[in-house]
């Protein structure tokens, strides 16, 4: 078996909570290593580019009508979306620091991984 069929498989084998949580784990190690200094300037911009882009599909999940998670769950997902995609413009334009979304994404890890 290739090793693209093998992480096709094991993909298609995760629940959507493992996706999730590995999609977080993904991006929020771009994002330290952004705030290391150990990323190229390019590489912080498309760190905290895939960090809001995650936190888009998130918001636009929850919007839904066929979403099944609690509406208050849903309206303070979609509040931290839009929250995460100010604030990331905020990182680049003005330099503050990159750690509230390093936060928010461990948090959201800590409580996918708590299910």
């Amino acid at each position: 078996m290739s090793i693209k069929a093998y992480q096709r498989a094991a993909t298609q084998a995760d629940s959507a909570r493992e996706l999730e949580y590995r999609a977080f784990g993904q991006v929020t190690a771009g994002l330290l290593k952004a705030k290391e200094g150990v990323a190229s300037p390019t590489e912080r911009v498309e760190a905290l580019d895939a960090n809001r882009r995650l936190w888009t599909v998130l918001a636009n999940d929850c919007a839904a009508p066929s979403n099944q998670l609690p509406m208050t769950l849903r309206g303070q997902i979609i509040s931290l979306a839009l929250w995460v995609g100010k604030y990331s413009s905020s990182v680049l334009r003005e330099n503050a620091d990159i750690e509230p979304l390093i936060d928010i994404n461990r948090t959201m890890m800590e409580g996918l991984a708590s299910r």
